[in-house]
């Protein structure tokens, strides 16, 4: 797996639109691509780059996949921004 790197893959509006919507719940990819003018397999593409950056998780439920937030994720970005405001 190529890690992403977590800003470059909040830098694009489609990923924090989808990152806003499972901020709400867990959502299928038909879910999320039902919000945005952009193709079921965009949506995909960009919730790969969010897997690879470790923002988002997906398990398996029949033969659909779930996405939902990766706290753990969040708490490296968070981690590094905090150091600006602890100074």
């Amino acid at each position: 797996m190529v890690e992403t790197d977590a800003f470059v893959a909040i830098s694009d509006p489609n990923r924090r639109y989808l990152l806003e919507e499972l901020r709400r719940g867990p959502k299928t990819v038909n879910e999320l691509a039902s919000g945005l003018p952009i193709s079921r397999p965009a949506v995909s593409q960009h919730l790969k780059a969010l897997l690879d950056a470790q923002l988002v998780s997906v398990k398996s439920e029949g033969t659909r996949r779930i996405y939902a937030v990766d706290d753990s994720g969040f708490f490296h970005l968070n981690l590094w921004l905090d150091q600006f405001w602890n100074e």
